[in-house]
């Protein structure tokens, strides 16, 4: 079932266009806007220009799959309600959308413009007897650095990206930014969307635990979505829908995620969503874990010198220490809602037990 008209007519063109190789790596000129370069960009339009064309692999097999729809992307509050102790219970029940969306938070300094996405899911799951943890609610994501080189919307110039505790750095094809302390992992690839004029980074998140890279160090293997970064929210029409539109949430909106942190429905701790073992989570497998997902403030690579959380909170930091940038990478915050709750965020990084996920 879908939450917009239908498009059928629409798939066919988009799935002939993926088999023919749309995915492709962009010359650096083509990573800018055809925007003139006077025209004003809100934060809103920011995201949506440079939110990924995403890759969601699907497994369809086990009891805790639900058919695939455990793949599928979701709003926290897709139950209706902002508790996240029931969402492994009541994902795929009726009454409930599995209509896909994404959240976004923008920071800003006067050379760059940060953009961290989370996707969300409400079961990390398996369907292996042995040796496997799942866990209610998952979230991982990625943060884009983007130059403010005079252009509407800027020069994307390196992509971090979050897979269960574990951040991987990547460059497009001609960025001038290139490993530092950390290794640049890969090539951040290039695709342009049916669904407006812009070539769009590609990331791809792994069946089950959802681990996201860039596109194709994780890809579909089989039945698998791709989503489109757009104004509406589709559901997927099965697990093997090869064009579903997402939406983008501001993780700052008046009432959203970021006003919730404080909810203790929702967040066992800061950044740390709230999720037990209750229904069958763990079930036909070693164990299901509790508060085992982070919001992009709780999200942490243990083994790097940024602090948990830092990736969304203070991500000139986390840039400066991952890449080799040119000269001109301020440090200082011109928007930085993060900022706000600083002294709390340091608190957490240095008593909050590692989360793994």
């Amino acid at each position: 079932m879908r939450d917009s008209s239908s498009k059928s007519w629409r798939s066919r063109v988009v799935k002939a266009l993926t088999a023919a190789g749309a995915v492709a790596t962009l010359a650096a000129a083509q990573l800018t806007a055809a925007a003139p370069a006077s025209a004003a960009v809100s934060r809103a339009e920011l995201a949506l220009r440079w939110a990924p064309i995403h890759y969601q692999d699907v497994d369809a097999t086990g009891s805790h799959a639900l058919g695939g729809q455990s793949d599928y992307l979701a709003k926290v509050d897709f139950d209706g309600d902002l508790n996240g102790r029931n969402n492994w219970d009541r994902t795929g029940q009726a009454g409930t959308s599995l209509a896909a969306h994404a959240y976004y938070s923008v920071v800003e300094t006067s050379t760059h413009w940060y953009i961290t996405y989370l996707f969300f899911h409400p079961r990390d799951w398996t369907d292996h007897p042995f040796f496997e943890t799942e866990h209610e609610n998952d979230g991982e994501g990625v943060l884009f650095a983007i130059e403010r080189d005079g252009s509407t919307y800027g020069v994307l110039r390196a992509a971090v990206t979050v897979a269960h505790s574990d951040f991987y750095s990547y460059t497009p094809t001609g960025s001038t930014w290139t490993s530092g302390r950390e290794s640049v992992d890969g090539t951040l690839q290039f695709q342009t969307s049916p669904h407006d004029a812009f070539p769009h980074p590609v990331t791809a998140q792994e069946a089950q635990g959802h681990g996201l890279k860039a596109y194709p160090q994780y890809s579909i293997n089989g039945d698998g979505l791709i989503y489109y970064p757009s104004t509406v929210a589709e559901t997927p029409s099965n697990g093997n829908d090869r064009d579903v539109r997402y939406q983008l949430i501001d993780i700052f909106a008046a009432g959203g995620l970021w006003a919730q942190r404080a909810n203790s429905s929702l967040f066992a701790s800061l950044g740390t969503f709230a999720g037990d073992a209750s229904g069958d989570c763990g079930s036909d497998t070693w164990s299901c874990s509790s508060n085992s997902a982070n919001a992009p403030w709780g999200w942490d690579d243990g083994n790097d010198l940024p602090a948990r959380g830092e990736l969304a909170s203070d991500p000139a930091k986390l840039s400066a220490e991952y890449f080799t940038v040119p000269a001109g990478l301020a440090r200082t915050y011109a928007h930085n809602p993060y900022a706000a709750a600083a002294a709390a965020l340091k608190e957490a990084a240095r008593t909050a037990p590692p989360t793994v996920d």
